[in-house]
């Protein structure tokens, strides 16, 4: 099985395969180029420059004070919360009021929209069920951990659960439908938000112990058996078990909270999958579905176990064909770290939520250039201040230059990231790029220049300043041609055949206008340590054009 259910029809599938350009006319929805995943909407791959708001940010009149902002942090989506109890306050009794407004005031400002469903868990909790759900406990059971206690967490084991949530997004993809299908400002849906069963690996209410009873599903034994891209993990987990082909829970994944937790993740991705089923039935749009990710140290238990983690992905694969991708909410330092993970995992790179500090700017750089990333989006957007403000908004100016460049080399190879992961990487990042070596390096605070008679810390900084963001991407753009762009970034260019050396041919300032290459100035001197390297100067993000030479 493919990770990636990467359109809503056969014709889309084979015009992906065969690499035709969709027409505008179509649903934004997933195509393959080299080993990347495109987001195309009107018919041209389009990158997610985003930002998520806070969770009680997505009504209209609340909201609309903040469009100038955000339109000004140059984002181009904004993900926007849609709550269950809100568009459904009775039973089968719809209001799309919130929704309408939402898509009228995102035309407005020029930007388009991935919704997030808000259904039957929210970071695990079921706080956005609608009253009619939470007070009826007997039609709509919750879980129960350890104790035999209920939580607030509706079963997954109910079917008149996941039947009533299937209802009413599939009632929320048909109003969309309706509503939306000719402008496309709607490009992606979020499936729940960040599922996940806590404080135990697996509810224990009478259902679900009598489902972890059971024999394992084939469709799981199957994939398995035919292990995919970063599946090591839960294979060493079955086989440490004995490797078994049938069996119950237990037997097949050991009776303790990590195969608890594959047996929460299977329950939970199916009825996930039977809620975007039913939405995709009415309009078929991307959908994800995104993870809160583990503490260092954490056990199943102790995070929202089951939820889809990168060493859970074959579950999610096999559990929920119409989930295109699983997606990470990065608050971690580790940033690169859980981006590879889900790469290593065979699912794009799509961060709904990060950070919304100055370190935001580079790792969305670094995300773009090391990942090909379908975009990034640091959470609670409207809340953003400086510095976090203007490095983003530099950062996705950036992007929105290099996005059409970008999207050409997506899955070819001839792009990388580069970003500061830390005081315990003392030599920098080194990637081999265009038949380069490049090693890069990193300044974390603006030093003084020639003559500033400023106080000097130890290291080169002012006394006090704080540190910078450091970190771009870079394009091999063509021929010994290379864009850099970013800040706070050294690079020295080395042969990758012995003997041969590189040199700066040119490096030249500028930006990208319509499309266009306009030059600003030429790099030489003291910019260039007289040729030896390029560098990004810290507190500043600034594109190159660099022309290498050989001798």
């Amino acid at each position: 099985m493919t990770s990636l259910a990467l359109a809503a029809s056969a014709a889309l599938l084979a015009a992906a395969a065969a690499g035709a350009a969709p027409a505008a006319s179509e649903a934004p929805h997933l195509r393959r180029q080299g080993t990347a995943v495109q987001l195309i909407v009107d018919g041209q791959p389009f990158l997610i420059r985003g930002g998520e708001l806070g969770n009680s940010s997505g009504e209209p009149a609340y909201l609309r004070p903040f469009w100038p902002k955000l339109k000004a942090l140059n984002l181009n989506t904004l993900l926007v919360p849609v709550y269950w109890d809100q568009i459904e306050p009775l039973e089968g009794r719809f209001d799309f009021a919130t929704v309408d407004g939402l898509l009228a005031d995102a035309r407005a400002s020029g930007m388009r929209l991935v919704l997030l469903w808000f259904g039957s868990w929210k970071n695990s909790m079921s706080c956005y069920a609608p009253a009619w759900v939470k007070r009826d406990t007997a039609r709509f059971p919750r879980a129960r951990d350890g104790s035999g206690r209920s939580v607030e967490i509706l079963s997954a084991f109910a079917p008149a659960n996941v039947e009533a949530d299937a209802r009413a997004f599939a009632a929320l993809m048909k109003h969309l439908r309706t509503a939306d299908a000719g402008a496309r400002t709607v490009i992606m849906v979020q499936v729940e938000n960040e599922v996940g069963m806590i404080p135990d690996a697996r509810d224990r209410s009478p259902a679900a112990d009598a489902a972890y009873a059971l024999p394992v599903p084939a469709e799981l034994l199957a994939a398995l058996a035919t292990p995919g891209p970063g599946d090591e993990e839960l294979r060493r987990l079955w086989q440490a078990a004995g490797g078994r082909t049938s069996g119950n829970w237990s037997e097949v994944f050991g009776a303790g909270a990590t195969g608890e937790e594959v047996f929460t993740a299977w329950h939970l991705a199916r009825f996930t999958q039977q809620v975007a089923a039913a939405g995709r039935a009415e309009y078929a749009l991307p959908f994800y579905a995104n993870a809160a990710l583990i503490r260092p140290g954490y056990q199943p238990g102790q995070y929202p176990s089951g939820g889809p983690l990168p060493h859970l992905a074959a579950v999610w694969r096999a559990a929920a064909p119409d989930i295109d991708f699983i997606a990470p909410d990065i608050y971690f330092a580790n940033f690169t770290e859980w981006a590879r993970r889900y790469v290593r995992a065979g699912q794009p790179l799509f961060v709904p939520e990060a950070l919304r500090g100055p370190e935001a700017a580079v790792n969305a750089l670094y995300a773009f250039g090391a990942h090909d990333a379908i975009g990034f989006c640091p959470f609670a957007i409207e809340s953003i201040t400086e510095p976090s403000a203007g490095a983003l908004t530099a950062a996705f100016d950036l992007v929105a230059q290099l996005t059409p460049l970008l999207v050409q080399h997506q899955g070819r190879g001839t792009t990388a990231g580069l970003v500061f992961e830390g005081p315990e990487n003392r030599t920098g990042q080194q990637v081999r790029l265009g038949g380069y070596a490049l090693q890069a390096t990193f300044e974390r605070t603006a030093g003084p220049q020639l003559a500033d008679g400023v106080v000097v810390a130890v290291g080169g900084a002012p006394a006090g300043a704080p540190p910078t963001p450091a970190g771009g991407l870079v394009i091999a753009s063509g021929p010994d041609e290379m864009l850099i762009a970013g800040t706070g970034v050294t690079v020295v260019f080395t042969s990758l055949r012995p003997g041969e050396n590189v040199g700066l041919l040119g490096v030249e300032e500028g930006r990208f206008e319509g499309g266009q290459w306009r030059h600003l100035r030429w790099l030489n001197g003291d910019q260039t340590h007289q040729g030896r390297h390029v560098r990004l100067e810290p507190g500043r993000f600034g594109l190159q054009r660099v022309t290498l030479y050989r001798y």
